[in-house]
């Protein structure tokens, strides 16, 4: 049996301050808000890739255990980006021989890390 199709993809997460979230992902990331429900905001990531993030206040102060993951060939671009518009970066970029990824982190205002990424990894030219 073929299963159905997947159309589009969103991950939602939570936050205490959706006001400090929609100014990062709005203006520091630039990512386009494709729907706005009030108490949660949707932001295109990719074509048919989605972020949302919705205000809880069950929302933890200190997130683990999550990455946002943003893949570009640019890694140095969003780095020199990101930084001119005083971002902290946890690291640099930086090759990780290991996952043969081109990489460096930082933080938003929830404390969810996002890694900025390019593989390097010539199966993963086949997978896209």
């Amino acid at each position: 049996m073929t299963r159905p199709p997947i159309h589009q993809h969103t991950t939602f997460l939570y936050t205490r301050d959706l006001t400090a979230t929609a100014r990062f992902y709005e203006d520091v990331m630039d990512l386009q808000l494709a729907l706005d429900q009030g108490d949660c905001r949707i932001y295109r990531v990719g074509r048919d890739a989605f972020l949302g993030f919705c205000e809880r206040d069950e929302t933890p102060t200190h997130p683990v255990g999550v990455i946002l993951t943003i893949i570009t060939n640019d890694v140095d671009g969003w780095y020199r980006h990101l930084a001119d518009q005083g971002v902290a970066f946890e690291s640099e970029p930086t090759l990780n021989p290991r996952y043969e990824i081109y990489h460096c982190y930082l933080r938003d205002p929830n404390g969810y890390l996002i890694e900025i990424q390019r593989f390097e990894d010539p199966a993963w030219a086949e997978v896209v």
